[in-house]
């Protein structure tokens, strides 16, 4: 329970990077959900999944079954059939004035 050792892991370069991504990610979605439906966004945002998991098995090493591999393409599938209709979002209603 040494406060040094927490000290010393925030202040890690790959964790300072981590704490930036998740920031970058957190307002590329608000720029997102202020464009489109939350219903169409998030769908499309998916795609994240298969990157990481591909990210994971090229870079890390990780072990991907083939049932794992199949549940992302499911997601990617999901995520281009969501990302291929149309925008529904209205147009800001201007103040008549």
């Amino acid at each position: 329970m040494n406060p040094a050792l927490y000290l010393r892991a925030m202040l890690d370069p790959f964790v300072a990077l981590g704490v930036v991504a998740l920031i970058l990610a957190l307002l590329t979605r608000m720029v997102l959900l202020s464009l489109a439906d939350l219903s169409y966004v998030l769908p499309v945002t998916a795609v994240g999944y298969v990157i990481a998991v591909f990210l994971g098995k090229v870079f890390l090493h990780e072990t991907v079954t083939p049932q794992r591999w199949l549940g992302t393409l499911l997601v990617f599938a999901g995520a281009a059939v969501v990302g291929s209709t149309s925008r529904t979002t209205t147009s800001p209603v201007e103040d008549p004035k």
